[in-house]
């Protein structure tokens, strides 16, 4: 797929077979050579609410991803990678390489957005935008040499310092909320009529063309394929005709998806053209679990986009449907092409992984809560059982408040979980209520094992509430003030208990 030899000149056969195996041999020392001594270019391209089963190599038998199929063919991919229940704590963990205790970002917006007053808790004050003083991966990426763009949706805060080009990116794009007929901050010209993943994927190729003289940083964070659900007209069409298949059917969804991946195939023919392949890291990824799941849990009734199966639940969950996502990463000469790890992975992992890559130091001061997954990149195996491991013990999620999914339905509680090995335990904080899975034998969490293991459950949650005391992660409070209406906010727009409260709730589970 790479650089490919050809030889045009006439010479007599034994040469020309003695010239092509010298050049074949010197070609893979070359690869080899940069890969594992220089610093290579990264690319990070994250799809927003694209679930674990949404992608072909990942299990779908309706959605057409070949170009991210490829990308998997060509690098590892890691089948226990997770990030938050939803995309604003992804990206605050993703950028500053904290757990949400540490940002005070756990979700989107405030605890207002749901009618927490009819619980038994008050939930955790939630922070909307990436506090200043957090260091972000991409100054570290520049201070290590690196050129920064970021093109998308960044849904951290969009003014002034807390925009991203005042965050560590040399340029920056952001753009977010439609698919077509779209702004951008800040304002720059857009063709008339253009598709937002096309138009981002233009920016980011004309980042790289311009860059590919030194090492570049480039963060791609698609708007696709979060709702509302728009596409391309002639994608739709190509799948009305499909026949539905494990839950997914939707012909505009599967359109978005085939957008987001048509953008990874123009980076991966970008960097194939610039020579730049072989000295590059690509990495793909979703920001949540999908937006599905929800009527096989009996949280609404039907309409679901897609669905996760076989994992449970969907985005705005800390079941396995709602943090467990796809995850591809291409590293030529390093990462086994067709490999995988089954090692559990999170967000906080990425921001010492490019540190490593790239050769940089971690911001003073700044605790760093994940471990590089280099080690998992240099030891995937074909077999699929993985050779390499880390040296942490576990992962943790920690959510202190409340996500609805219509009027008194909720995809979550406010709930922690670790992530030890093939185990994960979660903890319900309304009750103490404890569940305990075994994910390599029950991925899909159907059987609740805690009364049966009570001695690992035990040894969990104490690993759990030790983590939590380490971190000073903050708890939700009782609720003082049960079956008082939520307060209006300014302007009328409040998400009280009218009519437009009860729209917006049904609407709910897009965050």
């Amino acid at each position: 797929m790479f650089k490919r030899l050809v030889i045009t000149a006439a010479s007599t056969i034994s040469r020309a077979i003695a010239f092509l195996a010298g050049a074949a041999a010197l070609a893979t020392s070359a690869t080899t050579t940069a890969a594992t001594t220089s610093t290579p270019n990264i690319v990070f391209i994250m799809a927003d609410d694209l679930g674990y089963t949404d992608v072909h190599c990942f299990g779908s038998q309706y959605y057409e991803t070949p170009n991210i199929d490829r990308l998997a063919e060509q690098g590892m991919k890691l089948t226990s990678y997770h990030q938050c229940q939803n995309c604003q704590p992804t990206r605050a963990a993703l950028m500053t390489g904290q757990y949400g205790p540490r940002t005070g970002v756990y979700t989107v917006g405030g605890i207002e957005r749901f009618d927490w007053r009819s619980r038994p808790l008050r939930p955790v004050d939630n922070v909307d935008e990436l506090p200043l003083e957090k260091k972000t991966v991409a100054e570290s990426m520049k201070a290590a040499g690196y050129a920064t763009g970021m093109f998308g949706k960044w849904h951290l805060g969009n003014d002034g310092a807390h925009h991203p080009g005042e965050r560590g990116f040399d340029e920056a794009i952001v753009s977010m909320g439609k698919h077509f007929n779209f702004n951008t901050n800040p304002e720059v010209e857009v063709p008339e009529g253009a598709y937002l993943a096309d138009f981002l994927t233009d920016k980011a190729v004309d980042f790289i063309t311009r860059h590919k003289d030194k090492p570049f940083f480039l963060y791609l964070p698609h708007f696709g394929v979060h709702s509302p659900h728009e596409a391309k007209k002639d994608l739709i069409e190509h799948f009305k005709p499909k026949a539905p298949a494990g839950g997914h059917d939707n012909p505009t969804y599967a359109a978005m998806i085939a957008s987001v991946d048509e953008s990874v195939g123009r980076v991966m023919e970008t960097l194939e053209k610039l020579g730049l392949a072989e000295n590059t890291v690509l990495i793909f990824t979703s920001d949540n679990g999908g937006v599905g799941g929800y009527a096989r849990e009996g949280i609404k009734k039907a309409g679901d986009v897609t669905d996760n199966a076989p994992l449970r639940s969907g985005k705005g969950s800390l079941y396995e449907g709602g943090t467990r996502v796809p995850f591809v990463v291409r590293w030529p000469g390093v990462v086994k092409p067709g490999s995988t790890s089954d090692v559990p992975a999170i967000h906080v992992d990425i921001f010492p992984t490019l540190l490593e890559l790239a050769k940089g130091t971690a911001p003073e001061g700044q605790v760093l809560d994940g471990e590089s997954l280099v080690p998992l990149f240099r030891g995937g195996d074909v077999s699929g059982s993985g050779t390499a491991k880390l040296k942490r013990e576990a992962i943790y999620q920690h959510f202190p408040g409340y996500l609805g999914a219509g009027e008194n339905s909720w995809r979550t509680t406010p709930v922690a979980a670790v992530i030890s090995g093939d185990w994960k335990l979660m903890e319900f904080m309304e009750d103490k209520r404890v569940e305990l899975y075994n994910l390599k034998e029950d991925i899909g969490e159907t059987k609740n094992l805690a009364t049966t293991e009570p001695e690992k459950a035990k040894a969990l949650l104490e690993k759990l509430h030790t983590w939590q005391q380490e971190i000073k992660a903050p708890m939700p409070t009782p609720n003082t003030e049960q079956g008082q209406p939520t307060p209006e906010k300014k302007g009328g727009k409040g998400k009280g208990k009218g009519k437009k409260a009860k729209a917006a709730a049904a609407g709910a589970a897009d965050e």
